[in-house]
C-alpha cells in the first residue's frame, strides 16, 4: 500500500489562500449587498429580495452543472485545479461590475442588477466549488485532509473578519462621503487581491489520487451513488441551514445598528467580535482528534446557539455588552461549523469512491449548492420581511419593521440552530469511516 502523500507547506497556505480570495468578495455579498441594493444604489427592498432568490436559484443550477464540468475535465493540470486558471478574471470583473451605480432609470438599473450579479454568482461558484472538489484528490491521509480543511477554513474566515470590520471604513476613506464611490473602490482593492490570490493557488496545489475507471461514469450510476451517500445528504442539509443562519444574521446586523441603535458607526466594531471564529478554526484539529468530527460540529452549533441566545438576550435588554458576547461565542461556535464543512464534505466524496464512483464535482456541489440556496432564501427572508413591515430606506422605520430586524436578527437564526442540531444528528460517522477503510 502506498504511504499517504504528506504535503508541503507552500501547497498548504495556498490552499488555504483560495478560500480566502473567494471570500474577500463573498463577504462583501453576505453582508453588505443587500444595504448596497437598498440605501446606495436604490433599489426597493422588495426588488432586491426577488433578485436574491432569482440568483440563488440560478446558483442551484450552476453548482450542478460546475460539478459536472468539474468531473468530466481532463486536462494536463487535473480535473478541479485548472478552474482557478480559467474563471479567475472572471470572477474579479462581475465583483466590480456588480458595485458600478450606472446611471440607468429605474428599469435599467434592476436589468443592470441581474447581469451583474447573475453572472457574479457563476463565476463564483466556478473558483469556490474546485476549493472543495481538489481537497481528496492532494491527500488520502486522514490527519492531513483535516489539517488542509483548517488551514483553509481560518484563511477563509480571517479574510471574512477583515472584510466585515474594515469594509465600511475603506468605504467611508475612499469615498470622503460618497458611498458609491466608496463601495466600487473597496471592491476594486478586494478584487485585485482576490485575483492574485487565485492564481496563486492555481500554480502552487496538485491533484494526486484520480482513479479514471471511478471518474468515467454514467449519470444513472452516479445518482445511484448519491442515494446511498446518506452523510452526504445529512451534511448538505446542515451547510444550507448554515448558511440560511449566516446570511439573516449578517445581512440585518447594519439595519439593526442603523435602525435599532442608530449608530451605523458600530458595525465595525460588532463584527470585530468575529475574530472569536479563528478560535473554533483552531480548535478543530484537537476536537477532531478527540471526540470525532460529528461530535466537535455537534459541540459548534451548541456554542454557536448559546452565543445566540445570549445575542438574543443582549437585544432584549438593550444591552450592548451582554450583545458583543454573544457575538463572540456564536462567532467561536461557527469557526468550528464551517472549519468541518470541506474536510466532512471531502469524506463524503471518499465514501462515494467507496461505493464505487468517483465525482468529487458533484459531490461537492452541495456545499456551493447549501451556500447558494441559504443565501438566496435569507436574503428572501430578510428583504421579504423588511418589505412586508414597510421598511423605508434612510429614514425613520415604523414599529413594525424594528420588530422585524429584530426578529431577523436574534430569534430565527436561533431557532435554525437548533433545527441545525437535530438534523446533524442523522449523520453516521461510524459507518462513512468503516465503509472508507474496507474499500
Amino acid at each position: 500500500m502506498n504511504k499517504p502523500w504528506q504535503t508541503k507547506w507552500p501547497e498548504r497556505i495556498s490552499y488555504g489562500l483560495s478560500d480566502a480570495a473567494d471570500n474577500l468578495v463573498f463577504q462583501m455579498m453576505t453582508t453588505y449587498l443587500l444595504f448596497f441594493y437598498t440605501d446606495v444604489y436604490g433599489l426597493s427592498a422588495s426588488a432586491a429580495a426577488i433578485l436574491f432568490i432569482v440568483a440563488r436559484l440560478a446558483d442551484v443550477v450552476e453548482s450542478l452543472i460546475i460539478g459536472l464540468m468539474i468531473d468530466r475535465t481532463h486536462s494536463k493540470w487535473g480535473k478541479s485545479r485548472p478552474f482557478f486558471l480559467w474563471y479567475a478574471l472572471p470572477y474579479v470583473v462581475f465583483a466590480i461590475l456588480t458595485f458600478v451605480t450606472p446611471p440607468f432609470s429605474g428599469t435599467g438599473k434592476l436589468v443592470w442588477a441581474y447581469v451583474t450579479y447573475l453572472g457574479l454568482g457563476f463565476f463564483y461558484t466556478a473558483v469556490n466549488l474546485p476549493i472543495t472538489s481538489i481537497l481528496p484528490t492532494m491527500t488520502q491521509n486522514e490527519s492531513e485532509l483535516t489539517l488542509l480543511g483548517v488551514i483553509r477554513q481560518f484563511g477563509g474566515s480571517a479574510v471574512q473578519i477583515i472584510v466585515a470590520v474594515f469594509t465600511l471604513p475603506l468605504v467611508a476613506f475612499f469615498g470622503h462621503g460618497n458611498q458609491q464611490q466608496g463601495f466600487l473602490l473597496t471592491i476594486v482593492l478586494f478584487g485585485l487581491i482576490s485575483l492574485v490570490l487565485i492564481l496563486n493557488t492555481f500554480f502552487h496545489v496538485r491533484e494526486r489520487f484520480t482513479n479514471p475507471e471511478k471518474s468515467h461514469q454514467s449519470w444513472s450510476a452516479v445518482s445511484k451513488m448519491l442515494r446511498k451517500n446518506k452523510p452526504w445528504l445529512v451534511i448538505s442539509t446542515v451547510i444550507l441551514l448554515y448558511w440560511l443562519t449566516t446570511a439573516i444574521k449578517n445581512q440585518t446586523t447594519i439595519y439593526y445598528f442603523k435602525y435599532i441603535q442608530h449608530s451605523e458607526k458600530l458595525v465595525p466594531l460588532a463584527n470585530s467580535f468575529t475574530f472569536a471564529a479563528l478560535i473554533g478554526v483552531v480548535l478543530i484539529i484537537k476536537g477532531a482528534n478527540v471526540w470525532g468530527k460529528k461530535a466537535t460540529m455537534q459541540r459548534g452549533i451548541l456554542t454557536a446557539g448559546a452565543g445566540q441566545l445570549i445575542l438574543t438576550l443582549g437585544v432584549m435588554t438593550n444591552q450592548l455588552s451582554i450583545l458583543f458576547i454573544g457575538i463572540l461565542l456564536n462567532a467561536i461556535g461557527g469557526g468550528l461549523i464551517i472549519g468541518l464543512v470541506s474536510i466532512m464534505i471531502a469524506d463524503t466524496i471518499r465514501y462515494g469512491m467507496a461505493l464505487g464512483i468517483q465525482a468529487e464535482g458533484i459531490l461537492a456541489s452541495t456545499d456551493d449548492f447549501g451556500v447558494n440556496v441559504g443565501l438566496g432564501l435569507g436574503g428572501l427572508v430578510t428583504a421579504g420581511l423588511l418589505h412586508l413591515s414597510g421598511y423605508v430606506a434612510n429614514h425613520s422605520q415604523n414599529l413594525a419593521t424594528q420588530h422585524t430586524i429584530i426578529l431577523n436578527y436574534a430569534w430565527i437564526p436561533l431557532a435554525l440552530y437548533v433545527v441545525m442540531f437535530i438534523v446533524l444528528w442523522f449523520y453516521n460517522e461510524k459507518e462513512l469511516q468503516a465503509t472508507i477503510k474496507g474499500a
